[in-house]
């Protein structure tokens, strides 16, 4: 069994688990899934609409995650509004006991400022990582899992930065792209010098880890 940490496209294969994401104003049609709020789509007049959407959905337990959200410092929003909204929704996964995944451009210092601020106690994944190994080691060290997709399947010298995460700190998706997940897979491997059997179960193992309170528990 494959695992997508991060999709928006459901494909409903048998053989992939997949972490659907589904915005608040968004109907769930997927067997699992994340509700959040992207930065990219933030509407200040519906915050407190989508923010009790999101709070309805999260004691689901097909819904495994928070997210995506995060802090995007390339967009017009200012940061300030995107990191207030951020930390309601962080404060929803703590309650909760949801892990988050993360949409980060630019923003890693104020992530782990308000990560330790706000005392976050579940764990959090940076989706999409696309930098270097200082910026994966600097994650790591502060407790972050990173998730390798779109940039590992266009980027060579990105392949070196995912075979230094440790085999218990990583998770593999497909987002946007129109490769499947099964690519994604093939070129970890390929990255780790592993096999698919060695590698599938490490990302299973990782699952059941960060998503034991959900139903993802015991699947492999």
């Amino acid at each position: 069994m494959l695992h997508n940490l991060h999709t928006h496209n459901f494909t409903n294969n048998p053989d992939v688990i997949e972490v659907v994401n589904c915005y608040p104003y968004e109907d769930i049609s997927s067997t699992y899934f994340s509700t959040g709020i992207h930065p990219w789509y933030i509407d200040t007049e519906k915050v407190d609409e989508h923010l009790a959407i999101i709070e309805q959905r999260l004691p689901l337990r097909n819904c495994l995650a928070l997210g995506e959200c995060g802090l995007d410092k390339r967009i017009e929003i200012p940061l300030d509004v995107q990191a207030e909204i951020f930390e309601k929704q962080l404060l929803l996964a703590i309650k909760y006991q949801k892990p988050v995944i993360l949409h980060l451009v630019a923003a890693f210092q104020e992530l782990i400022e308000i990560k330790n601020r706000l005392n976050v106690n579940v764990p959090m994944i940076v989706h999409g990582f696309s930098k270097n190994a200082q910026v994966a080691k600097q994650l790591l060290d502060n407790g972050f899992y990173i998730s390798f997709g779109k940039y590992l399947l266009r980027n060579p010298e990105l392949g070196d930065v995912f075979a230094g995460v440790p085999d218990d700190r990583f998770f593999l998706e497909t987002d946007t792209i129109e490769e499947g997940i099964t690519e994604v897979y093939a070129k970890a491997t390929q990255a780790r010098n592993i096999d698919i059997q060695t590698l599938t179960e490490i990302v299973s193992n990782n699952f059941n880890t960060v998503f034991k309170n959900g139903s993802m528990a015991g699947k492999s």
